[in-house]
């Protein structure tokens, strides 16, 4: 509880800094729009080509796709300032953090509050909230909550990715390659159902960088469509929890990593 409020009180006070231009504001959010507007076009108009993709068609690739774009605003408004990390660390800001009674993890994330990222919140749950509509979900109490779960979980999975990426900064200095390999990843695979890729590539995005678990297998569970996996029906269904599991055991590393951390001297 102690951490939360301090979290809360950083948090607000960055909040406050950034809503001072709301112009610029104004734009990031609309841009951010536009921005994930672009990539659904880029899918509807493949699927208006061919008519569906792997059998899913346009309003379950759309309740797919803004799954992974609500999940990933989950994760970028509070968590978005780790994609900074490489800089604070060669600029010497973390030897402040680390004389200060506050965990470190708390301050690099409220540092900055990415407000930009607001333009993702609106395109992906106004895209979620209309897909829901064209889907053939039945919205009782425990659906409805399971994908609650499944977007929370989803976003603490890209949080524990960028936490770990992160955490091995104390030792590289600069990890801004494999931040931007990773996000690619998620991003260029996060609206196609995954049986539309070779096994090889299913088994890279299920274990090795966990996207199958954001949205797909959650999306997959919603729509009924758990023939179509290439693994059991129960570890898809346990997507959410994965997201609680890896954003710990991402945790775990980062303190351990701290040790590595060697000041500039700036």
């Amino acid at each position: 509880m102690h951490t939360l409020r301090v979290y809360r009180a950083l948090a607000g006070a960055a909040l406050r800094t950034e809503a001072q231009y709301r112009a610029n504001l104004g734009l990031w959010i609309l841009g951010g729009v536009a921005y994930q507007g672009v990539g659904f076009a880029f899918i509807w108009v493949v699927i208006r080509q061919f008519g569906t993709l792997a059998g899913w068609p346009l309003g379950e690739i759309a309740f797919l796709y803004g799954m992974r774009l609500a999940a990933h605003a989950i994760f970028a408004v509070p968590f978005g300032e780790l994609f900074g990390i490489d800089y604070i660390i060669r600029e010497g800001r973390f030897d402040r953090y680390l004389i200060r009674p506050v965990n470190p993890f708390i301050q690099v994330i409220t540092g900055r509050l990415r407000l930009q990222t607001l333009g993702d919140v609106a395109g992906g749950f106004t895209l979620l909230a209309v897909a829901a509509r064209l889907v053939p979900v039945a919205w009782t109490p425990a659906s409805i909550a399971y994908l609650i779960a499944a977007l929370l979980g989803g976003a603490l999975i890209e949080a524990g990715l960028q936490t770990i990426i992160s955490a091995l900064a104390f030792r590289m200095l600069s990890v801004t390659s494999l931040r931007i390999f990773t996000y690619n990843i998620l991003t260029a695979f996060g609206g196609y159902p995954l049986s539309i890729l070779p096994a090889a590539a299913r088994f890279g995005l299920t274990f090795i960088i966990p996207h199958a678990f954001i949205a797909y297998f959650p999306a997959t569970i919603l729509l009924g469509r758990s023939h179509q996996l290439a693994v059991p029906a129960a570890l898809a269904a346990a997507a959410p929890a994965t997201g609680a599991v890896l954003f710990t055991a991402a945790l775990w590393l980062w303190h351990r990593q701290i040790n590595r951390y060697t000041s500039s001297g700036h």
